[in-house]
């Protein structure tokens, strides 16, 4: 995997005080993407022990409420894998930090993929700029959803999400 930047105290891309792992890799490439330079997969800098521990000094902060998924897209093939085993590790490590994700994909095309058992809240949906809102929480457009994902997988039917409290139209 590899990665563009890692954000400090971030209060933009979830709720709290988070850090933020920017991969790279997104074959949406929506258009006025918000962060084009993390399109290419063979972009930014290899993700290495550093970088990870990079991540966990910040979340051993007491204040810092958890990690927020971004790019690029992690659910690029070049990141699903490392980001799963990433969340994984930071679920065992950190259990009261929660993880945030962003993807260009919708939920009813992730809602059984394996990587949703680690996810809080999943922000899904390509970026649409005819759609764009600038007062929107946690979002860029209003075609998006910000899912709170444990809520939607304990019901009996999950193909219908659960809103994050803070999904404001």
């Amino acid at each position: 995997m590899r990665y563009h930047n890692i954000t400090k105290d971030d209060m933009l891309n979830g709720d709290g005080l988070r850090v933020v792992l920017w991969v790279s890799g997104c074959s949406h490439c929506c258009k006025e993407c918000h962060n084009p330079i993390t399109w290419d997969p063979a972009g930014g800098l290899f993700f290495d022990k550093e970088a990870k521990e990079e991540i966990f000094e910040q979340l051993d902060k007491p204040y810092i409420s958890g990690i927020t998924f971004s790019g690029g897209d992690p659910l690029h093939g070049a990141n699903r894998l490392d980001v799963k085993n990433l969340m994984r590790e930071i679920r065992e490590k950190y259990p009261n930090k929660t993880i945030w994700m962003y993807t260009g994909e919708s939920w009813e095309n992730v809602m059984h993929n394996s990587i949703m058992q680690y996810v809080d809240v999943l922000v899904d949906g390509e970026f649409q700029c005819d759609k764009k809102d600038s007062r929107l929480l946690w979002k860029g457009s209003r075609n998006q959803r910000v899912i709170d994902v444990k809520k939607t997988l304990l019901q009996k039917d999950i193909s219908v999400p659960v809103l994050h409290c803070g999904d404001y139209e």
